[in-house]
């Protein structure tokens, strides 16, 4: 047997190094990172709301726009003597003989009641009223009519017609929509103005409270885009969550209006409220444009950090260059 002292010596087995994780160089939250998310979130839900708004005001125009300009009117004022049927259809028959119209319908005395039954109540006898007739002609939209000529020959063989193309009332719904999208894109920049002021104080009051944080950071060489990308990635997740939550609520605001009038019609809130805002359903553009608001603000939010934390550090080096000047920088 060999001696003991004859065998080599194993070498002692050394402690695996643990590497401590590194920590992130904000607190992944704090006050004011949440309340800054409640603010983001509350001025994405405003934006997405008014751009909702918006686009449902738009679509509702657009269909009013379509439907009238679709069709005309011809009115046939009752006078003592006059065959009201017979010149009901010689007006129809006149009309259809211009080229761009499509088809011509008669409204019968029940047609006209239920137009009038809303101020006059029911059970009306229209041959005891001097109520206008109507005959509704169907257009070509791509190649109307021309309805001066239609107009002039209407008033020549039936004294008694009016044509009403409706054109008056296609040039107040366009301009309501303008003006409705010139209000809300107003409303959008206050937001978003608002937003961008709030993420600036914001993101001074943080690199306030973290000042000395960044200070050794850039002293001991770590470079501008390395500390700018950190508040970057923390203000990215904090705008992400708060644009998020607010788009996500009036999103569910639309589709629950838009369910709510879908099984409401026919009734009195329902028609008053359709009424007064047009249909609620802002369909896909709509729901792709509070994603997009969502992606913006998130956007605005990271670059806004991001120039204000280079700012900041471009002040450190102006103080550390010349510390006479740390008297006329605004502080932070």
């Amino acid at each position: 047997m060999p001696a003991t002292d004859d065998l080599p010596e194993q070498p002692s087995r050394r402690a695996e190094m643990q590497v401590r994780p590194t920590a992130p160089i904000l607190p992944p939250s704090n006050i004011q990172g949440n309340a800054l998310m409640v603010v983001i979130a509350i001025m994405s839900f405003l934006a997405c709301l008014t751009l909702g708004g918006v686009s449902m005001v738009r679509a509702t125009a657009s269909s009013w726009e379509s439907q009238i300009s679709r069709e005309i009117t011809i009115q046939i004022k009752p006078d003592d003597g006059l065959d009201m049927n017979a010149t009901l259809a010689k007006a129809r028959d006149l009309a259809l003989s211009f080229v761009g119209t499509k088809d011509g319908t008669i409204m019968d005395d029940s047609a006209t009641a239920r137009l009038l039954e809303p101020w006059l109540g029911s059970g009306l006898d229209l041959k005891e009223l001097p109520v206008p007739r109507l005959v509704i002609i169907t257009i070509d939209e791509s190649n109307p009519p021309d309805f001066q000529a239609m107009r002039d020959r209407l008033h020549a063989e039936i004294p008694q017609a009016f044509l009403d193309d409706h054109r008056t009332w296609v040039d107040r719904l366009v301009s309501m929509a303008k003006t409705t999208v010139m209000i809300g894109g107003g409303i959008l920049i206050l937001v978003f103005t608002a937003m961008i002021l709030t993420v600036v104080f914001a993101t001074r009051g943080a690199l306030s409270s973290n000042r000395h944080i960044v200070e050794v950071l850039h002293f001991v060489g770590a470079e501008s885009g390395f500390v700018a990308r950190e508040f970057q990635k923390h203000f990215l997740m904090i705008s992400l969550k708060g644009s998020a939550a607010g788009g996500v609520l009036a999103a569910l605001l639309f589709a629950i209006a838009s369910f709510w009038q879908s099984r409401s019609l026919a009734t009195p809130e329902s028609d008053q409220a359709t009424a007064l805002f047009g249909s609620f359903t802002i369909g896909m553009g709509g729901y792709l444009g509070i994603i997009a608001t969502i992606v913006i603000i998130a956007l605005l939010t990271t670059l806004t950090a991001r120039f204000t934390v280079m700012r900041t550090i471009d002040e450190i080096d102006l103080v550390r260059s010349d510390p006479a000047r740390s008297d006329g920088l605004p502080s932070s």
